[in-house]
Parts: structure tokens; sequence; C-alpha cells
């Protein structure tokens, strides 16, 4: 344990979230703010009685979305195409929701599952153009994406749009087709599902074959070539189940307030971009994933709280987030004794390659 502990405090991660931190506290000093006062504010704002629901609430996209692209770049292929995946998975889930005959328990799960069959048959389409056509999957997932948003902003504005309404919205969901909500909040059943994705992830990662193959496959692809992965199933498999994540998070965006599809309501918080951010923080391990997403879900929130009590800008926690990225990026150019521990999965691999 004081190992771990030791590694934890030594990682390039920690490095750069302080450095993130620090770097934030120069700029507040700068435009002559108090940064102790800042900060508790963040923390105040996000983890208080007024602003844990929100932290959740956001989390709960946050870490689904993480899971999404963190699933895919476990193995090295990155998927950028999360909005048109979450967007896709959230206006089907909407016209599940408006138009199934079934009581309205049942509509809640076939929407849930029809948003993720979305999710999952366009980020299948997206690996297909890798596979098939030779478009790289970061340009075919990203620019799948544009055509699926479009379509469901159409949706939202013509054919579903809320008569008399004159924002871009689809009609209310009948009584009764909604996630179950804690309380008075607004954190939802959608918060454990995506909770038991990440459990279903860990465990797929640490204890079964598969998880192996996928991490092999991210540290060096030709090795797992050679050990007999075959790289197009293997790339079929995880956009299917990364595009299938992200239309569980439209759907339970749908589900939960204002229990419709609004424009923009699902891309403009930036969920994908923060999500990959968070997913790259923690290299895409289960439980670094977790972390990182909550502590993007605070920064997001918190940055708000501080914009009302310190009249400092909520800008500056994006700064933050730039910050903490381009301090892991840039971990490998700093001197090697500052990090000199290297993960067991390189060393194991680079052992068999010499052993073959």
């Amino acid at each position: 344990m004081p190992q771990r502990i030791s590694g934890a405090l030594r990682s390039p991660i920690t490095f750069s979230v302080l450095a993130g931190v620090l770097i934030g506290a120069l700029f507040l000093l700068g435009t002559g703010a108090d940064p102790i006062a800042a900060y508790e504010a963040v923390l105040t704002g996000s983890l208080g009685g007024d602003g844990i629901g929100s932290t959740l609430t956001t989390g709960t996209s946050v870490l689904g979305m993480a899971l999404a692209l963190a699933i895919p770049l476990r193995a090295g292929l990155i998927n950028l195409g999360g909005d048109g995946q979450i967007v896709l998975g959230g206006i089907t889930a909407a016209v599940t929701g408006l138009y199934s005959p079934l009581p309205a328990p049942l509509t809640v799960v076939l929407a849930l599952l029809a948003g993720m069959a979305a999710g999952a048959a366009y980020a299948t389409l997206a690996a297909l153009c890798e596979n098939h056509l030779g478009v790289p999957l970061l340009v075919s997932s990203l620019l799948l994406s544009y055509p699926a948003v479009s379509l469901a902003s159409y949706l939202a504005r013509y054919p579903l749009k809320e008569p008399g309404s004159s924002l871009p919205q689809t009609r209310a969901l009948p009584d009764g087709v909604a996630l179950p909500a804690f309380g008075d909040s607004t954190v939802t059943l959608g918060l454990v599902l995506v909770a038991l994705a990440a459990a279903v992830y860990w465990f797929t990662d640490r204890r079964t074959a598969v998880g192996y193959e996928i991490r092999m496959t991210g540290l060096n692809a030709r090795f797992s070539a050679y050990a007999g992965v075959e790289r197009r199933g293997l790339t079929l498999k995880l956009m299917s189940v990364s595009g299938a994540l992200a239309g569980l998070v439209g759907a339970i965006g749908v589900l939960s307030f204002p229990y419709r599809f609004v424009d923009g309501s699902l891309t403009a918080p930036g969920y994908t971009w923060t999500g990959l951010t968070a997913a790259l923080l923690a290299t895409a391990a289960p439980l670094g994933t977790v972390v990182a997403s909550f502590f993007f879900a605070v920064l997001q929130v918190g940055g708000l709280a501080m914009e009302r009590t310190t009249e400092v800008p909520r800008e500056l926690t994006q700064v933050l987030q730039a910050v903490v990225i381009v301090f892991l990026a840039a971990r490998l150019r700093f001197p090697s004794r500052w990090f000199n521990r290297r993960p067991v999965e390189v060393e194991t691999v680079e052992v068999e390659r010499e052993t073959v």
C-alpha cells in the first residue's frame, strides 16, 4: 500500500494536475483575484449541499462519455464521433418514448436499449469505413458526427417539434416515461447505470483475456497481431461497445429532466470532449477514468459557482483542463528520473518481444 501511494504521488498524472492548479493560481494572481477564495468557491459550489446534485448529474454524462471513449482508446483506437453517437442515442430514445405502445416502465427500458443500439450501429459504421475503405477511424468517426447531429436537429425542429414552442425541442415524453430520480434531486438511475458500466469495464480490463488483448493491442499492435489478435474484428467490437455507451448517455439525457430531446442540449456542454480529456488523463485505465471524470465534473460545476461568488470567469476551469493535458502530453519530454516508474505492461511486452 505505501508503494502504491508513493507511485501515485510520483505519477505524471498527479504532476499534471498539480501543475494545472499552480498555473491556474498564477493566472488568478495576475488578474488580482484571490486563488484560495476562487478554489474554495469551486469546491464549495460543486461538492457542497447545493452543488453535489449538479456535480453528480454532470458527472453521469461526463463519466459515460469518458468510458465510451476510453474503451477503444485502451486499444489505441481514437473515437471522435461521440457527438454523433450521443445525439443519435438521444433522438432514438425520444422517438421510442413518444411512440411506444408499451407501459411506461417497459418503454423506459426499450428507449434505453434503442438509444444504445443506435449509437452502436453508427459507431460500427465508422469502424467499417476503416476496415473496408481504408478511412482512418479518427477521420471517419469525426466526419460521421455531422450528419447525425444535423438529422437529430431536423427531427427536433420539424417532424417531432412541440407545437406552439419557440424552442427546437421535441414533444414531452408521456407521463411515467422517465428514469427514477433520487429524492428531489436531478440525479437519476442513469448514474447507477453508468457506474455499473464502469464496473464491467474494470472487470473486463483486469480479469479477462479480452481485456488483456485490448491492453496489449494498445501497447504494441504488432506484438498483439503476432500473438493472434485480429485487429479488424477487435475494432468492430470496441467501436460497437463505445457507441452503445455513448447512445446510453444520450438516452439517459432524454429520459431525465426536461424529459424530451432539446436540440444542442447533448452537444453544447461538451460532454464528448470533456470525456475524451478524462480518458486521456487516465490513459484509459478504468479506475483512473472514473476519478478523472469526477475531477472534470467538479471543475465544470464549480466554475459556475466560482463565477457567481468571486466574479472570476468560469473559463479559468477550461484553462486548467488545457494545462493539465499539455503537461500530461509533454511528460515524455521531462527528465526520466522524474517519472522513473514504468508501466508493468510495457515492460512485459518488451520482454516477451525480445524472447520471441
